[in-house]
């Protein structure tokens, strides 16, 4: 059984540490191989050939990294398959989904081409006393990109993309539940052309993290994962005068009004809160219907179409969605399924038993109703496949409560009254809403991110606010006085004016 290496410098080594984890295949819960976990010695000697390269590659100009840039984008096209095939080994998800997580990957990478334009400065001629002033953004170094489990091609790329077309170098630490897929995308970047050094992977737990969060050397971290965790990161990042881009977990509410076209509303609840067994950030948690009647009406449409909801391995075409990550993963879900119903909501379809005779680690689309907002079904992400029904009694109630959660990632409206939709999403506290729009993540360019505890700092790590992130501003005032000019020599200690 062999074991994924960390790669550093343009070559893949085990590098200095003596932990290792397993990887597993969710879809038959065998160990695959083995993932090598970095100690802070190797973070300390990747960092180093980060910032060699790094230095170097800031120098180079915007056509060149371009090149890299629209070379990979080639290399990851024509990759598509054989990344699907490794997110789907170590993810669990269908193949068909991981293509489209390729698919967003690739949308960045094209983002990424525009660096020139996001990065210009501005200049002012003769602000005063013949200066004239301007400014410029210059990469800020070597960044720290720790990413998730559950899009182990899309995020990464997401981050590096952008923060090597504006002459960056990075250290990538994936999930170490699925370190194989980086570790092809790592091969991909040398194909490309990008010098050695400047995409870097580490793999590891807890260590890692906090190597990078404390390493002088990384002077920014982009972060996307479980609020607990993000917020650990944030903290930790600001008191080592880290910039910090932390996106969060979410709890994303889908409220439909009476007047919305009820059998769309279904089919979109149902497209958006199952696929990739729910372990999605931007997945629809839960159905607010505005009145019982449509609360009913919805249920009676949306619970066959559950009950067909099929799960099988990553590579059965005939799935709908496939395990989730881990063991411990699936006695989370099903857990939380028996605790909505000892709450005292209604389990309407129970996908526990779905999984059997399979031997991975299979949970079955599940469905509660009567959902109310004192239920841990409520408060808490559920990183699988158990959807829940709310009802309410106005678009008042819902927006409360919308905005009463901790999480403000994601909410969407179904109506077709557009007074209604405009007060949702100007009074919901979410960073990225839909309108008759089930999951609504953004193109790549515009900005993605959440609101309250779905999201750390204020800063973007994708869009057109991540070529901000990855760069430091510089503001230059200059004056070319002409030749034995008086007033130059002449003292005067009073505060500058524009005079």
């Amino acid at each position: 059984m062999y074991g994924i290496d960390h790669y550093i410098g343009g070559v893949f080594s085990a590098g200095s540490g003596t932990r290792s984890g397993p990887v597993f295949n969710p879809s038959t819960g065998e160990e695959i191989y083995r993932c090598h976990y970095a100690n802070r010695e190797t973070v300390d000697a990747v960092a180093k050939v980060a910032v060699a390269a790094g230095r170097a590659w800031a120098r180079q100009s915007h056509a060149r990294r371009l090149q890299v840039i629209f070379k990979m984008r080639e290399l990851v096209i024509g990759q598509t398959e054989a990344l699907a095939k490794i997110i789907g080994l170590e993810h669990g998800k269908t193949i068909d989904d991981a293509k489209g997580e390729i698919g967003r990957a690739i949308e960045a990478l094209e983002f990424a081409t525009n660096a020139p334009q996001v990065t210009k400065g501005e200049y002012s001629i003769n602000v005063g006393g013949g200066i004239d002033t301007f400014s410029i953004r210059q990469p800020v170094g070597v960044v720290g990109c720790i990413a998730p489990f559950n899009f182990p091609v899309m995020v990464p790329i997401m981050m590096g993309s952008m923060a090597v077309a504006v002459g960056n170098s990075v250290i990538v630490k994936p999930s170490e539940r699925v370190p194989g897929a980086t570790a092809f995308v790592s091969d991909l970047w040398k194909q490309a052309g990008l010098p050695d050094g400047v995409w870097n992977v580490v793999n590891g737990d807890a260590e890692v993290v906090d190597a990078l969060l404390e390493h002088p050397s990384v002077p920014a971290i982009s972060f996307v994962g479980s609020t607990r965790v993000g917020e650990y990161i944030y903290q930790k990042g600001c008191a080592h005068n880290k910039r910090v881009a932390a996106y969060t977990g979410g709890k994303n509410h889908m409220v439909v009004m009476p007047d919305a076209d009820l059998e769309a509303a279904a089919t979109a609840f149902v497209s958006a809160g199952y696929g990739s067994a729910s372990q999605r950030c931007m997945a629809i948690s839960l159905l607010v219907a505005v009145g019982d009647q449509t609360a009913d009406r919805l249920r009676a449409l949306i619970v066959p179409m559950v009950e067909k909801l099929r799960v099988g391995s990553y590579d059965d075409k005939t799935a709908d969605f496939g395990p989730v990550v881990t063991a411990a993963a699936k006695a989370t879900v099903e857990t939380a399924i028996q605790r909505a119903v000892d709450e005292g909501a209604e389990l309407v379809v129970d996908g526990r038993n779905a999984g059997a005779g399979l031997n991975g680690f299979y949970v079955g689309a599940s469905l509660v109703d009567n959902v109310t907002a004192d239920m841990q079904m409520w408060k808490e992400e559920i990183f699988g496949p158990v959807r829940g029904i709310m009802r309410v009694a106005s678009l008042d109630d819902a927006i409360e409560l919308v905005n009463a959660h901790e999480y403000g990632n994601g909410a969407v409206i179904f109506t077709r009254n557009g007074r209604s939709a405009q007060r949702f999403y100007m009074d919901v506290e979410a960073g990225m809403q839909g309108v008759n729009v089930p999951v609504p993540v953004p193109v790549g360019y515009h900005n993605f991110g959440g609101l309250r505890r779905s999201k750390f700092g204020d800063a973007h790590m994708f869009g057109p606010d991540a070529a901000r992130f990855y760069t430091k501003m510089k503001t230059i005032s200059q004056r070319w006085p002409e030749p034995d000019a008086e007033q130059e020599r002449a003292l005067s200690l009073a505060f500058p004016s524009n005079d």
